[in-house]
């Protein structure tokens, strides 16, 4: 799949997920099979572009190419200015955020609220597509309401609008992230769209993303919850894509391994203090989509929830993964 001039391969994309999807995350999901990667929603806000948060978020060293930072707002000329700031500082990819059901970011008209307003959507899209060199893209959902689906039209907004590629989440903003994805509007903007679909929602095995693609015409698909605790769901993905055939689980061994450096690039990243806090979540993530036992999984998370030295917490982490075989199941 082409975004402008980049070639994404695999067509298997990161989602931006506010909170999750740092330089730690995006760099080990591309270590492990994702064709590209999406940074967590940086705001148009210029009050806010010097805070430590914005500061960390527009933070891209090192990082395989392409660059994509994802930008959220609802004033066409911050939303551009906010495109050329990132650009300046590495971004090679613009995605415009209209695709986050938050109420946090509805509540500003931002985020799915922007698709109520077609004619602001247009501002919005031409205005940073106007105001950068780079390949801009666009996120959404199949409507605002369940009984107010307009993602065609708004995907036909985009296009006319030159976005370079377009990616759906099959719910409304309704629906926040409750009940089935559905795929059946992501079908039909595909029958109105030239540029490049990316489907996302509820694909969480690698039989579900071909069966998504064959469902849609999708030519990618986008990769959201499904990989937190779990990064290697895109090289299963990708390798399934391409052979048919499933990869073996990773061994408890290799989730262990895995585990330690993204904890130790969490520590290294935010410093020990605040990469602590952030590594807490992401090692339940683990815990849980590893298979660990129940009762194990409530013990360990007892001892390591209020730890606050790093060295401690890896010292913990190591321990658990590295004892009896039965507390995991591969």
């Amino acid at each position: 799949m082409q975004i402008g001039s980049h070639s994404i391969d695999p067509p298997v994309i990161l989602a931006p997920m506010a909170g999750v999807t740092d330089r730690p995350f995006r760099s080990l999901c591309r270590q492990l099979g994702a064709g590209l990667v999406v940074s967590e929603m940086t705001t148009s806000d210029p009050t806010l572009w010097n805070s430590e948060k914005s500061r960390l978020r527009r933070d891209h060293a090192g990082e395989s190419e392409p660059i994509s930072v994802q930008i959220a707002g609802y004033d066409p000329q911050l939303m551009a200015e906010a495109a050329r700031l990132n650009v300046e500082q590495g971004a090679q990819i613009i995605d415009i955020n209209m695709g986050c059901p938050a109420k946090k970011v509805c509540k500003v008209d931002a985020g799915s609220a922007l698709m109520r307003d077609e004619k602001l959507v247009e501002a919005i899209l031409h205005a940073v597509v106007s105001a950068v060199p780079m390949p801009v893209t666009l996120k959404i959902r199949t409507g605002w309401a369940r009984a107010h689906r307009n993602g065609i039209r708004i995907a036909r907004i985009a296009q006319d609008c030159g976005i370079a590629a377009l990616s759906v989440h099959g719910r409304t903003r309704e629906d926040q992230y409750e009940g089935e994805a559905e795929y059946e509007t992501i079908a039909a903007i595909r029958q109105v769209l030239s540029i490049p679909l990316i489907a996302n929602g509820d694909i969480d095995t690698p039989e579900k993303a071909a069966e998504v693609m064959r469902e849609t015409g999708a030519d990618a698909v986008m990769i959201g919850r499904a990989a937190l605790g779990r990064p290697w769901i895109f090289r299963e993905i990708s390798h399934y894509l391409a052979t048919g055939e499933r990869l073996a689980s990773p061994s408890r061994f290799e989730v262990r391994r895995c585990l330690l450096e993204h904890v130790d690039a969490l520590h290294a990243f935010y410093g020990e203090r605040r990469g602590v806090r952030v590594a807490r979540k992401h090692i339940q993530w683990y815990c849980q989509a590893g298979g660990v036992e129940a009762e194990a999984l409530a013990a360990f998370w007892a001892s390591i929830n209020r730890v606050d030295d790093a060295r401690e917490q890896r010292e913990r982490v190591d321990a658990f993964f590295s004892e009896s075989p039965e507390r995991y199941a591969a």
